[in-house]
């Protein structure tokens, strides 16, 4: 009887260790992400539209070189559609949610519009820039 483990078992062994630990690291970022997300049904429509908003605020920004690095992020283009998709929504959802919330949603396009004007080597013309056929026009 050999009682001496040989290559293969300690190989077998280690396998094992490594599969048990990867489940038990799945099976807690699986129990992480049902703990930190909500049932959709939960979700007031107030708050799904303003966090749709905020998401496309924010993307807008960074396509307009307002980030941390200017120069690789600016894309304006891709300003111009998300701030288009963002003027669309607010102009349709602001009945919806109210004054108090559409306020500073307005605030934020606008600046978004107007950091676009300024951001343009060619400006468009007022009343043609991004989102200003939903909002009229910015200046």
């Amino acid at each position: 009887m050999n009682t001496i483990p040989d290559a293969g078992d300690q190989y077998r062994i280690e396998e094992a260790t490594r599969d048990a630990e990867r489940q038990a690291r799945w099976e807690a970022q699986e129990q992480a992400a049902s703990a930190a997300t909500r049932d959709i049904a939960d979700v007031p429509a107030v708050e799904v539209i303003t966090t749709a908003a905020v998401h496309l605020m924010s993307a807008a920004a960074v396509k307009l070189g307002l980030a941390d690095a200017p120069e690789a992020q600016t894309d304006l283009d891709e300003a111009r559609k998300l701030i288009g998709a963002l003027a669309g929504l607010i102009t349709a959802g602001a009945p919806e949610i109210s004054d108090m919330h559409a306020r500073p949603l307005r605030d934020g396009l606008r600046s978004l519009q107007l950091a676009f004007r300024e951001a343009s080597v060619i400006p468009d013309p007022i009343g043609k820039g991004p989102g200003e056929k939903w909002t009229g026009p910015v200046n």
